[in-house]
Parts: C-alpha cells; sequence; structure tokens
C-alpha cells in the first residue's frame, strides 16, 4: 500500500541530524529529536496513504458494463475513500499534535528568558544594596559631622 522510501517530508532527514548538546540536556535533545523523526514518518506514511488511495479510487471510478464488475469496483471505491479519509483525520491529529508542541513544549527558550531576566535582577538587588550601603555610611558621617558641629557650637553652650 504505501511506498518505502518515498520521498516525501522526512525523506531527506534535513534537520534531524542537528548537534546534540552534552550534559544533563543531552537526553532531552535525543528525546525530542526521536520524536521529530517520528512526526515526519507519520506525516510521509500519511501523505502516501492518501496518495496511494487516492490514485487506486481513481483507478476504480471508471465505469464497466458487467454489473457484478460494477458493484465490486464501488465496494473497492468505498474502501478506498475510507483509507483516505482515515489518514486525512490522522494528518489532522498530526498537525493538531505539532501545535500543541509548539505552544507548550518550548521551554527552552522561555526558561533561557526567565533565567535572564533572573540576571538582571540580582544584579540590580546587588547595585541596589551597594547604593543603600554608600547612602547609609555617607548619611551616618554627615550624621556624625553635624553632632561634632552641634556640640562644639555655642548654641549648645548657651542652652
Amino acid at each position: 500500500m504505501n511506498k518505502p522510501g518515498g520521498g516525501g517530508l522526512g525523506g531527506t532527514g534535513v534537520g534531524l541530524s542537528a548537534k546534540v548538546p552534552s550534559g544533563p540536556t543531552a537526553a532531552a535533545a535525543q528525546a525530542a529529536a526521536q520524536k521529530q523523526k517520528g512526526l515526519m514518518q507519520r506525516a510521509d506514511t500519511d501523505i502516501n496513504t492518501i496518495l496511494d488511495n487516492f490514485s487506486h479510487l481513481i483507478k476504480a471510478a471508471r465505469v464497466s458494463d458487467a454489473p457484478f464488475r460494477n458493484s465490486q469496483e464501488a465496494f473497492q471505491m468505498d474502501i478506498h475513500a475510507s483509507r483516505v479519509v482515515q489518514a486525512a483525520d490522522s494528518l489532522l491529529k498530526l498537525v493538531s499534535e505539532l501545535k500543541q508542541t509548539a505552544v507548550f513544549s518550548d521551554f527552552a527558550s522561555l526558561t533561557e528568558h526567565v533565567e535572564q531576566r533572573v540576571a538582571l535582577f540580582e544584579q540590580q538587588c546587588d547595585e541596589t544594596d551597594q547604593l543603600l550601603a554608600t547612602v547609609g555610611e555617607k548619611a551616618a558621617a554627615n550624621l556624625k559631622e553635624l553632632e561634632n558641629h552641634y556640640f562644639s557650637s555655642i548654641h549648645k553652650t548657651s542652652e
């Protein structure tokens, strides 16, 4: 039914041999590559099924003179039409799965963005702490100077 080695969507395997990172994310990257390869194979299989059954449907659509032959061809047409519908339904499910994967599984870039923001906020927090420490030191020094000036002034002794 399906043609082996059909050159459909994933026939060349382009994009599947991406550089796999090492470390804790290596298993996740390898699993993602396997999932992508499986999805491409599913798409190829479904498309080839649609093409094969549609071509068989067209071949069976010719009209014969014998009534037995017409009923047999009608039955074949029904079978091939139902297989085309099943393959199309499978492709629709695949598209839905790809959409969900794209929406919910893009955690790598989201995590990277969050980590960048956390680093930025930590840096701003450190800068703010240093600024507050500097302001506190200057305020303490100015207060000490004002106290010394006040206690050594004439106004304090006259009271």
